[in-house]
């Protein structure tokens, strides 16, 4: 098999190594991939979001399947225009994708589909929103309601920063992505990511896994795109698991194929363990960046059964055999210790060296997932981006894992990077 995997950071990164490594497959190409994507097989400088050439890209290399990475293509209409093309992708179409695309549609789908989320409202006149913050209680979660790369959520402590946050939204601190937004109660609670494989009728879940979006250590400092991640997350028992599937998932995917848009691909479940059971934070419509580092690295088995069978159908009656061909009863806990830019979420120089991967590489169970990497004109690998490297490994349990992916990252040369040194201390 040929299969094309569309993205260029650490979360494509991944899923390219563990795809590589199915005896299914031949070759794996990229598109725009970067420097770690690269060793694996070509990469294809194409923006993802440009769909005609994308498509010129497929019908060149004409790939067994397409795996699409990143939200932004998604909710482009990528998926939709490939498939028309006669080729097999993973990943939801474009109405599906609104799930993650339109915080306001995903809330309105949970409503109307009777799925545990918090109370809400959404806007798009400033003065209706400003008096529906008065309803409500502090602390005040106000999200836009369009795609902000990760940053789109704000909690407030009091109501005037509540009332500032949301005029500052409303006149384009996020451009587009927030000329709507949706205003939601704060849940008290562990959060806890859940990623379900489906074709739209059938669903394989993957262990839970926990994800670190503060930028420093002990949940401290501005929200990030992830810090770090751990799987499994002991928070999310079998019995919340059970609630999960019963409550959340089941429901959303039979009321999406009710409203005429099954969704096919990986649905992420970002959820908040409460007192009162599990509620749903957000819905994503792709793979969680760090968890997905942690999630190919600790699956033991063959990946790309899953992802062909999740695009083409028929998970149904091959479940079992498709859930044992994964490895998904032998998952080994795994961590992921995020190396950043420093100066990361806010503004970051570009361009510093990196040196050391290749060590860290050459540790037992240890691997470097790349994300905002690139090539400098002397062939030296520098940073490119705010979140740069995932240092991920394996271990027989989950001290051993953090452990040994902290030996990684003691391995990698760059002063201007900076880590968390708490990855995993929830479940410590």
């Amino acid at each position: 098999m040929k299969i094309l995997v569309i993205g260029s950071g650490g979360r494509e990164h991944a899923l390219a190594w563990k795809i590589k490594q199915s005896p299914l497959v031949d070759e794996v190409f990229c598109a725009p991939g970067n420097p770690g994507m690269d060793e694996i097989g070509p990469c294809f400088d194409v923006d993802p979001t440009d769909l005609s050439k994308m498509q010129e890209l497929v019908l060149q290399i004409v790939p067994d399947l397409i795996v699409i990475g990143p939200e932004a293509p998604l909710a482009a209409g990528l998926s939709d225009a490939l498939r028309a093309r006669g080729f097999d992708v993973f990943g939801p179409s474009e109405k599906a994708a609104q799930l993650e695309s339109s915080k306001g549609f995903s809330k309105d789908m949970m409503a109307k589909f009777d799925v545990p989320t918090a109370k809400y409202g959404r806007f798009t006149d400033l003065t209706e929103a400003l008096d529906f913050l008065e309803t409500m209680d502090a602390p005040y979660v106000i999200k836009a309601d369009g795609l902000a790369a990760g940053k789109g959520v704000v909690i407030c402590q009091t109501l005037e920063e509540a009332e500032n946050e949301v005029e500052a939204m409303m006149t384009g601190k996020f451009g587009d992505a927030s000329s709507e937004i949706v205003i939601e109660e704060f849940m008290e609670g562990e959060e806890a990511s859940i990623f379900v494989l489906t074709d739209g009728e059938g669903a394989l879940y993957l262990p839970a896994a926990q994800d670190h979006k503060r930028a420093y250590d002990g949940d401290t400092g501005p929200n990030t795109g992830g810090m770090g991640a751990y799987a499994p997350a002991p928070v999310v028992t079998p019995r919340i698991m059970e609630l999960v599937q019963t409550l959340i998932v089941e429901p959303m995917l039979d009321g999406m194929a009710e409203e005429d848009m099954p969704y096919q691909g990986v649905l992420y479940v970002g959820i908040m363990v409460t007192p009162s059971g599990p509620k749903v934070v957000e819905f994503n419509a792709r793979f969680g960046d760090p968890e997905c580092q942690v999630l190919m690295a600790g699956l033991p088995g063959d990946i790309v059964p899953a992802l062909l069978i999740c695009a083409t159908g028929g998970l149904v009656t091959a479940h079992a055999q498709i859930a044992e061909m994964m490895g998904l009863s032998d998952f080994q806990p795994t961590a992921t210790v995020v190396m950043a830019t420093d100066g990361y979420p806010g503004s970051y120089p570009k361009g510093s060296i990196i040196d050391g991967i290749e060590q860290a590489n050459a540790l037992e169970d240890v691997t470097v997932f790349q994300a905002g990497t690139d090539k400098d004109s002397d062939g030296k690998l520098i940073a490119n981006g705010g979140r740069v490297l995932g240092v991920t490994a394996t271990g027989e349990d989950l001290k051993t894992a953090v452990s040994a992916a902290y030996s990684g990252v003691d391995q990698i040369n760059w002063p201007e990077g900076f880590f968390r040194k708490d990855i995993g201390w929830r479940a410590l």
